[in-house]
């Protein structure tokens, strides 16, 4: 499984694919204050342990993979309640419609489904801002959406390093605008 696409990285490469770029493919890694503070958030979900919550089988620093996809990774806990599997993700941010956490969240799911042979119809994300669950619900047009973007990191891991994005707040935002250096490469592209 070591050629397999690490969930996590694939949270990475809808954020950015540059970003994943240096990540993934590199393997360069810097911290900032949202990394660290969301290290710190996640201290308790990622201690492996079952627990039982009332109806609740809580499984907490679950390994999947999916040998179709080629992706693996720990999803940070499946939930079994009323006979259906969730997988949670535990977030640091706010509630939104990132579609970077919803991709990590499906492949988790579709991880599951491939090793349990069960439809997993939705995931949740705990965001600690908000101090609530979204709702993720697998739809065919997300699970579709998933699946592209895993092919797509997965080709551009064999490509050469993608231009910086055009997003400065996200930029900004990102632990490794220092080594990425997106305003510069952007200035020497345009006088090339």
């Amino acid at each position: 499984m070591d050629d397999y696409l690490p969930l996590a990285y694939l949270n990475a490469w809808e954020y950015c694919p540059r970003r994943f770029y240096w990540e993934y493919v590199l393997g360069e890694m810097a911290d900032n204050e949202h990394i660290i503070l969301g290290r710190h958030l996640h201290r308790n979900v990622d201690q492996p342990a079952v627990v039982q919550e009332g109806d609740t089988l809580i499984r907490r620093n679950q390994w999947v993979w999916s040998d179709r996809l080629r992706v693996a990774g720990i999803v940070d806990a499946v939930e079994e309640r009323a006979g259906e599997l969730i997988p949670i993700e535990y977030k640091k941010g706010r509630m939104g419609n990132h579609l970077n956490d919803h991709f990590q969240l499906c492949a988790a799911g579709l991880c599951l489904e491939e090793r349990t042979g069960r439809t997993i119809v939705q995931g949740e994300i705990f965001y600690h801002t908000n101090r609530r669950r979204q709702v993720v619900p697998f739809t065919p047009q997300l699970r579709q959406a998933t699946e592209a973007a895993i092919q797509q990191a997965q080709q551009v891991a064999q490509q050469p390093m993608p231009a910086p994005i055009d997003h400065p707040r996200k930029c900004q935002a990102c632990s490794l605008i220092e080594i990425c250096l997106p305003v510069e490469v952007k200035q020497l592209r345009s006088e090339v």
